[in-house]
């Protein structure tokens, strides 16, 4: 059976209640006449938001953000779930409708150009130092926050103790001992490291480049962040374990999922961090993770951070309403947002304060990981850092990397086309 909106039941209901009214009092002889009693103050109609998520992949995601939904006393909120591809149907949704009124996702700068969303830094202000800075960045534009961060995901490099000490191997803490490392667990049918089927030419771009000391862009967002020779030097390293025999390539599923490291066909892998559940059944206490390893001296370790957050549309029937739900349910419902964070899958929660009440994270790999998200985390690209520009840089380390394209050329290209965009959007 087609399961109705609620914006539709109440239009039928409102329909019904039209008709009703008619049939009751035609005037004609016989009709009661009209009551003259003063009848009870009636509470205006709840307002309706309509709230949208990309499908989550844990198990118990979707009916707890409907019980959130439905637990909110002031709206009547219709959560959505939107299996597919979640990104473009927002970006479609904002330059056309009206709903949803509520959504979750990284803001974009074109999107606050053209006045698509909704600044709340009322609401997120008084908690802003709660967040890491990499996680706030990822919703803010120009000094603005328009979304509230949920939840935060990273990926870290896990490790098999046991393989390394059998190789002599040290957990490695530069990247030229993650290649040597690599080298030196690659026999018997086991590789030395996975990073991705493409070699790591997906995942490890922004790691790598980190690495360095680097970053996309500047802290201020106004010029390129990787205009210098390390970077190139950098993405070089990745040709070199492209081209050394240690990595695993062509495994049965991509980087995202452990099953090649629980299998024992790689030695290290890089990997998110929602799969430590999975690898923890499977291996125990047999395995580390470390962030990825500086490049020398001068660079830093380094994880990626990803933080969806809660968004509101600007061409919403009901701003208001909606600014007070979310705020509801991203700042004040704090139970709420430890279970969002740390009962379905594994991820960290967005707010500092959270991550010291989720139990889960206090023991082994899982605390660590969750202090490299406090000391080391960096946004990947940006509000600011355009598809444009992610193209080209990523075009650039693939032929690096696969091809043996030479690296301060590629990098070049990249940085013309990343410089070009920063032109267009701020002149």
């Amino acid at each position: 059976m087609q399961q109705r909106t609620r914006r539709g039941f109440l239009s039928l209901a409102g329909l019904a209640a039209v008709a009703t009214a008619c049939g009751s009092n035609t005037g004609r002889q016989g009709s009661p006449p009209p009551s003259t009693a003063s009848s009870a103050p009636t509470a205006p109609p709840k307002p309706n938001l309509q709230q949208w998520y990309h499908a989550y992949g844990e198990d118990g995601v979707q009916d707890a953000v409907k019980r959130y939904a439905a637990a909110y006393p002031k709206a009547a909120v219709n959560v959505q779930w939107n299996p597919g591809d979640y990104d473009s149907k927002i970006v479609t949704a904002l330059q056309n409708s009206a709903v949803p009124d509520v959504f979750e996702a990284q803001v974009k700068i074109d999107w606050v150009r053209q006045n698509q969303v909704v600044a709340l830094d009322d609401i997120v202000g008084p908690i802003a130092a709660d967040f890491s800075p990499a996680v706030l960045a990822a919703q803010t534009v120009e000094g603005k926050v328009y979304g509230i961060p949920q939840a935060t995901d990273t990926q870290v490099l896990f490790y098999r103790k046991s393989m390394l000490q059998a190789a002599g191997v040290n957990p490695p803490q530069t990247v030229d001992e993650l290649i040597d490392a690599a080298q030196k667990l690659t026999k018997e049918g086991v590789k030395g490291f996975f990073a991705g089927n493409d070699g790591g030419v997906g995942v490890l771009a922004g790691p790598l480049l980190w690495s360095t000391g680097l970053d996309y862009l500047s802290k201020d967002n106004k010029s390129v962040g990787f205009d210098d020779p390390r970077a190139a030097a950098a993405f070089a390293k990745l040709r070199v374990l492209n081209t050394n025999n240690s990595l695993l390539l062509g495994a049965p599923s991509d980087w995202s999922d452990p099953a090649a490291f629980i299998d024992g066909l790689a030695a290290m892998q890089w990997t998110g961090l929602w799969n430590i559940p999975k690898i923890q059944a499977a291996l125990k206490d047999d395995f580390g993770v470390l962030p990825f390893p500086k490049l020398d001296a001068s660079g830093a370790p380094s994880v990626p951070v990803g933080a969806y957050g809660a968004m509101i549309n600007a061409k919403s029937a009901n701003v208001a309403a909606a600014k007070e739900y979310i705020k509801w349910l991203w700042v004040e419902k704090t139970d709420y947002q430890l279970e969002f964070a740390t009962k379905f899958g594994f991820h960290v929660p967005a707010r500092q304060s959270l991550v010291d009440k989720a139990e889960n994270l206090k023991l082994g790999p899982a605390a660590d990981a969750a202090r490299y998200v406090k000391e080391n985390s960096h946004l990947v690209g940006g509000p600011v850092w355009t598809a444009q520009s992610n193209t080209a840089l990523s075009d650039a380390v693939a032929k690096i990397a696969k091809e043996g394209a030479d690296p301060a050329a590629e990098t070049r290209k990249a940085v013309d086309v990343a410089k070009a965009e920063l032109k267009r959007l701020f002149g």
